[in-house]
């Protein structure tokens, strides 16, 4: 999207990895306190909100100039990552491939790259994240397990569990492999609303002033543009599924569901 890639925030938020649950249960004693998931709309300041703002005013030469300021919008999101990953003591593929898609942000500007290979890089990021879940579809082990059918979102055990008594497990994978198919799609359209986007907001030269402007208003406009529409479309896909769980398993939404 631009230097926070919004989107891939958007879904990052609604993405956990597996993790193994073999470990032995510890002795009674009081439940650990599960880590708070921060504020979204102080996220949103410090990755979309202060760069842009940054870029739009700061960028005229009596200020910071082009260079400076492009440097200073980029610190915000990369520093945000950075401390998530340290204050959570986990990252993700998804998370690394934000850090990676700012940085190349930053390279084209500071480098004064046609501006084409802003929208190239803008769509290849969502574009690889949907070739990657596509092609897992046919695998043993489609990506929607890890992004949607999660332990973080549901209680897998039960609902296998469930599934098994009900000999509707067979049903449940093939909704799985159609759901891995509706997750790309997710990812497909951020792809081409980002090359959108960017073909249409940003043409002034990399380094310049108007640039950097451009590059701002295409934060700015990314989030409510394709952010949200992406995010609405994930919990969606979570909803599709839960409720086609709840026929599979004969369990409620609130039994399945992680409070």
């Amino acid at each position: 999207m631009s230097l926070d890639d919004s989107a891939s925030h958007g879904h990052a938020r609604l993405s956990a990895l597996m993790e193994p649950t073999a470990t032995p249960s510890p002795p009674p004693g009081p439940a650990a306190p599960r880590p708070a998931n921060g504020n979204p709309l102080f996220e949103i300041l410090i990755t979309v909100l202060l760069p842009a703002m940054v870029l739009m005013m700061l960028s005229k030469p009596e200020r910071l100039g082009p260079t400076w300021a492009l440097v200073l919008a980029l610190v915000f999101p990369i520093a945000w990552g950075l401390k998530e990953a340290v204050t959570k003591r986990r990252t993700s593929w998804m998370a690394v491939l934000g850090i990676v898609s700012t940085l190349l942000t930053g390279g084209i500007g500071l480098l004064k790259v046609d501006p084409f290979w802003l929208a190239v890089k803008e769509a290849a990021v969502p574009g690889l994240i949907g070739l990657i879940v596509l092609g897992s579809n046919w695998t043993r082990w489609p990506l929607i397990r890890i992004l949607v059918f999660n332990p973080t979102l549901f209680d897998v055990d039960k609902v296998e569990a469930a599934l098994k008594a009900r000999s509707t497990t067979v049903p449940f994978e093939l909704k799985l492999r159609t759901g891995t198919l509706l997750l790309a799609s997710v990812f497909f359209f951020s792809a081409v609303m980002n090359y959108v986007l960017a073909r249409w907001i940003v043409n002034s030269p990399a380094g310049s002033e108007a640039f950097n402007e451009e590059l701002g208003k295409l934060t700015l406009v990314s989030y409510p543009v394709i952010a949200i529409p992406s995010m609405l479309m994930m919990m969606g896909l979570m909803w599709w599924l839960a409720t086609g769980l709840k026929r599979l398993t004969g369990l409620d939404l609130a039994e399945m569901l992680r409070g």
